[in-house]
């Protein structure tokens, strides 16, 4: 008896599913320095800006993604950083308002 064409389909997902699974990794950003988040030691600058956008949008409940203002606060949040680096990342925010 040959394996149906779905059994043949369905192994590229399980592989897929399996290789993300292992991929996965968490990130307490509130542990963040600014040094870490330039050198991008954690993870990219990028990815902590549109996290941090979405955990103050989530804050004030406002659904809607502003890409330049993330931008924009990510170039602001990385200047202050330049010369704060000892600092947490989450101070660092509300500091370089």
């Amino acid at each position: 008896m040959f394996p149906s064409r779905a059994t043949f389909a369905g192994i590229p997902a399980v592989i897929l599913m399996v290789a993300q699974a292992d991929a996965q990794v968490t990130i307490d950003v509130s542990k963040i320095t600014c040094d870490q988040y330039l050198t991008q030691r954690i993870t990219h600058t990028r990815t902590v800006n549109v996290w941090l956008a979405g955990f103050y949008a989530g804050r004030q409940n406002n659904p809607v993604v502003d890409v330049q203002a993330v931008e924009r606060n990510g170039n602001k949040l990385s200047r202050f950083c330049e010369t704060h680096r000892d600092m947490p990342l989450m101070d660092a925010i509300g500091a370089a308002k």
